[in-house]
């Protein structure tokens, strides 16, 4: 029988493998991650950290091994999971021909969420696109798409809050407003962040996971991590990848 869900724990991971024909994307990661805690995941391309994501966030499922998230086991429980949890990734996930506006109201109605006009409006003056909401995505930048994205991802207020490289190809203003963003909610969340950005990933952490040739090499507590080795072991996966 397997092992009842730990209540403190938003991620349980173990020995979870995804394989892609003769390439092992992920060997035997095992993983324990409290509630409340900010993950960030770092290592080099094809190390894996995508496809972990990806199989954490039910859009693929493990070849071997079993995840949970937020008590959710990722395969058994893939549609109740999917209302605990959020993403924010290179793919935006919006309308282009809907406004700001229609495309977070289309999203809270999936969500069934009460009262979605007041909680939208919400969002969008928190990610300051409010001044844009009645104009069609199809007319943003990358900033004001990956703005809006991280709105349509906290519709739900979500448990875990998953990012991958959500600072990439934001202009300082937008940085500046994921940041304040991030600080204003991040007491409401469990955050999974992929992130390139050493320093980045770094400070914003509570923990800190490195992937390479889809092995977990190491993951720390924060104030654990000695910041020089980190970076010498950090620096010595980055030629371990696969492009």
């Amino acid at each position: 029988m397997p092992e009842a869900p730990r209540s403190d724990l938003a991620l349980e991971v173990r020995e979870l493998s995804r394989t892609f024909g003769a390439r092992k994307a992920l060997d035997k990661v095992n993983l324990e991650l409290p509630k409340g805690a900010f993950l960030s995941i770092f290592g080099p391309n094809g190390a894996g950290k995508t496809t972990l994501v990806k199989v954490l966030t039910t859009l693929t499922n493990p070849s071997k091994g079993e995840a949970r998230v937020a008590g959710y086991h990722v395969v058994e429980d893939a549609v109740p999971l999917r209302e605990h949890i959020g993403l924010i990734s290179h793919n935006p996930l919006l309308y282009p021909d809907l406004t700001a506006e229609e495309n977070l109201l289309f999203f809270a109605d999936m969500y069934g969420l009460p009262d979605p006009a007041v909680r939208v409006r919400e969002l969008l003056e928190a990610v300051e696109l409010d001044h844009r909401r009645l104009d069609p995505v199809r007319a943003f930048s990358r900033g004001m798409l990956q703005r809006l994205s991280i709105a349509r991802a906290l519709l739900h207020k979500p448990e875990v809050l998953f990012l991958d490289e959500p600072y990439s190809g934001l202009d300082p203003h937008a940085m500046d407003i994921l940041d304040s963003l991030i600080a204003q909610i991040r007491a409401e969340h469990t955050f999974v962040m992929i992130s390139h950005d050493l320093a980045k990933g770094l400070e914003l952490c509570s923990h800190a996971l490195i992937l390479a040739k889809g092995k977990v090499v190491f993951f720390e507590e924060k104030e654990s991590i000695d910041d020089e080795a980190f970076g010498k072991l950090y620096r010595s996966t980055v030629g371990m990848g696969v492009s």
